[in-house]
């Protein structure tokens, strides 16, 4: 995986390595406005995701998520909150966003150090 600065440097990589397609997390779904495709849990797999603190509260986290579908045959971005303004839903879809591989390979600033 690799490192990124912020939320920016990284949506913008990921767009030129083709995920163009920008996604959203809509209640049990994940959305694809443009081309009007609602994916299921198991409609994607996360290829990677990114962490990141807001600059002035440690509360303020988004993550961004690399996901394809070989269903849809699409790659995209999905810009979730994690922390105070986190949907917590209890889907398929928030649990595999929030999947132990999730909270136990952080970005590689939330690592602790040796």
């Amino acid at each position: 995986m690799k490192t990124y600065n912020n939320l920016v440097e990284a949506t913008n990589d990921l767009m030129k390595r083709g995920y163009t397609e920008n996604l959203s997390l809509d209640g049990d779904t994940i959305g694809d406005k443009a081309k009007d495709i609602q994916m299921t849990a198991d409609d994607f797999e996360i290829d990677e995701f990114y962490r990141f603190e807001g600059a002035s509260n440690p509360d303020d986290t988004s993550i961004v998520y690399a996901v394809t579908s070989a269903k849809y045959n699409l790659k995209g971005i999905i810009v979730n909150a994690y922390g105070t303004y986190a949907d917590n839903s209890s889907s398929a879809i928030e649990a595999k966003l929030h999947h132990h591989q999730v909270s136990h390979n952080l970005h590689a600033e939330d690592r602790p150090t040796a």
